[in-house]
């Protein structure tokens, strides 16, 4: 019964013990394939160069390689995908000449965007798959003051992430909404609400 409320109310909260360590909820390709297909009818356009900058273990970086992309991952972890290790915390020492896509580890999510921003030229893009409730928050507002997303993304019917990448214990967790959210460096304007 209380599984069954969790779902209905979309409840997040979670003991210490449920949650996975280091946050890697891995994304569902299908989600990423439904993102992707979206965005190409709505003219959006990623560069040929995408770095992948939580990796985990290729879940998102593996589809965007099926669709032609060129993709660099990185992770702070081993899990056997990333092309280099680097703890995306703080803010990168180099400029990356492409977009910046990735599901961020959720506690560190606003370094994440801040520090892809920062990572990335003047009018490359930087999407990240959060929850939705990552649009409230005192926090977050401030952030959208310096850098508001130019769309949001959001998924119309609940898309699954799997804790460890583990599907077959994670078949049954679809309690949370999530969108795609799309930062342009150096966009200043309203932000656009899509649907998927």
């Amino acid at each position: 019964m209380k599984l069954d409320m969790v779902r209905i109310l979309g409840s997040t909260r979670h003991s210490v013990s449920e949650r996975e360590k280091n946050d890697f909820y891995a994304t569902d390709p299908q989600s990423v394939l439904m993102f992707l297909k979206k965005i190409r009818k709505d003219n959006i356009c990623l560069s040929n160069h995408i770095w992948e900058n939580a990796c985990g273990d290729g879940a998102i970086a593996k589809v965007l390689k099926s669709q032609g992309y060129s993709v660099f991952s990185t992770d702070i972890f081993e899990r056997g995908y990333a092309d280099a290790l680097l703890d995306f915390t703080f803010k990168p020492s180099f400029t990356w000449m492409g977009d910046v896509m990735t599901n961020p580890p959720y506690k560190h999510s606003i370094d994440f965007v801040k520090n892809s921003i920062r990572a990335v030229p003047k009018g490359n893009l930087v999407i990240m798959y959060l929850r939705l409730q990552f649009v409230e928050g005192i926090k977050r507002r401030s952030l959208y003051e310096d850098f508001p997303p130019k769309y949001i993304y959001v998924h119309s019917s609940r898309q699954k992430t799997y804790k460890n990448n583990d599907k077959e214990a994670g078949k049954n967790a679809n309690a949370v909404c999530f969108a795609w959210f799309i930062w342009e460096k150096g966009f200043k304007g309203d932000t656009v609400l899509r649907w998927l």
